[in-house]
């Protein structure tokens, strides 16, 4: 078993120290290598999966195991018929250092309340009716004044609902973020959600917000079938996250971008991918662009309504991140998608490229993402 996970290691210093080696023409040959490294990656990642066990029991992750395990459900509820009324009032019961899953089961409602997850309180659910979905929701920007120092809070401390926990997981919820944004105007960034956590996942979830609303920071991500609405660069970060099946709504009114991913370094495993999902909304948009120099978004199977702009991709003016940013579409649909007016360095991608960011592996989800049904209701 060592072996083996020494193996991978090597494998892994190897690739990249041919990556930083190589000369600019190059690349093209070196990404190849990349993308067959990642799939045999996944491959062997597999294969060391199938033969560790504790009692005779497949593990994924075994403190994700022992959390499930010894599952806890407390409700919040306005109506005083619950454990607790407010959000927050339930996460201080809860003691930090959890190794438990806690579900907060969250009755309807709207609930004006800024929500910090801290670093020491992994495994907690937000769990929301589907039928009328809790939502939370506050209007701090970036310029708001920090009653701690007296300073703005900047875009980081903006949230409305803040997650610094790992394995933290949302059913059914809304998180909104009411300020407004002004063409023009600096200090609006005013984020609906930041999650720093790694491992987390959302579910039929709602994002609601204008500049900056969803700020998917770091860590391995996933959402399935949310609702994510803003402006401008209204879902940005370094995290490496997959959303499938997810409708991305703009409410720009001249142009604005989707994406601002924040990959910064050639070695960072970072990236969003977005598949089976839709493109709408006002205004003209780009895809995405490029906040760092090697941003990375890839989108398959989505369709894209005629807001977004022909070129496609934006570099933030600076030309020489042209070369270095992996900007990927594949097999996408709807007026937006015609590739004739794209700019020269976006990649048309082949089904081989493809791949490595069209399946749960681009996150490792087969280590720790659950069955959705399985964790909200067991």
């Amino acid at each position: 078993m060592a072996s083996i996970i020494r193996h991978v290691s090597v494998v892994f210093f190897l690739v990249s120290l041919l990556h930083f080696g190589s000369s600019s023409s190059e690349k093209e040959l070196e990404y190849e290598k990349w993308i067959s490294w990642n799939k045999q990656n996944y491959l062997m990642k597999k294969k060391i999966m199938a033969t560790e066990t504790v009692r005779g029991i497949k593990v994924v992750d075994v403190k994700l195991r022992n959390a499930e395990m010894n599952k806890v459900r407390v409700s919040v509820s306005q109506n005083g018929t619950g454990d607790f009324m407010t959000i927050r009032e339930a996460l201080a019961s809860i003691h930090l250092k959890n190794t438990k899953r806690v579900v907060l089961d969250i009755g309807p409602g709207v609930y004006r309340e800024k929500i910090i997850v801290p670093k020491t309180m992994d495994f907690i659910t937000f769990l929301g009716n589907a039928s009328d979905p809790p939502t939370i929701t506050w209007n701090d920007t970036a310029s708001s004044i920090n009653g701690r120092d007296g300073r703005p809070m900047k875009t980081f401390q903006s949230a409305t609902v803040a997650v610094d926990a790992s394995y933290f997981l949302a059913f059914n919820i809304k998180f909104e973020n009411t300020a407004p944004h002004k063409i023009g105007s600096a200090g609006e960034q005013a984020v609906a959600l930041r999650i720093s956590g790694t491992k987390a996942a959302f579910y039929s979830c709602s994002f609601y917000g204008s500049q900056d609303t969803l700020y998917d920071h770091k860590g391995l991500h996933y959402f399935y079938n949310c609702f994510i609405q803003g402006s401008v660069d209204f879902i940005f970060g370094y995290g490496r996250s997959l959303y499938e099946n997810c409708h991305l709504n703009s409410l720009a009114k001249k142009v604005a971008s989707l994406t601002a991913q924040k990959r910064n370094d050639a070695s960072m495993q970072s990236g969003f991918s977005f598949k089976d999902s839709k493109i709408t909304g006002s205004g003209h948009v780009y895809l995405g662009r490029a906040w760092g120099d090697y941003s990375r978004v890839v989108f398959s199977y989505t369709f894209m309504d005629s807001l977004v702009l022909p070129q496609g991709w934006s570099d933030w003016g600076k030309q020489s991140n042209d070369e270095r940013v992996y900007y990927g579409e594949y097999e996408c649909s709807g007026p937006g998608a015609n590739l004739s007016g794209r700019v020269s360095w976006a990649r048309i991608l082949t089904a081989q490229e493809a791949k490595p960011f069209i399946g749960t592996y681009f996150i490792d989800g087969d280590t720790w993402l659950t069955s959705p049904l399985t964790a909200a209701n067991s």
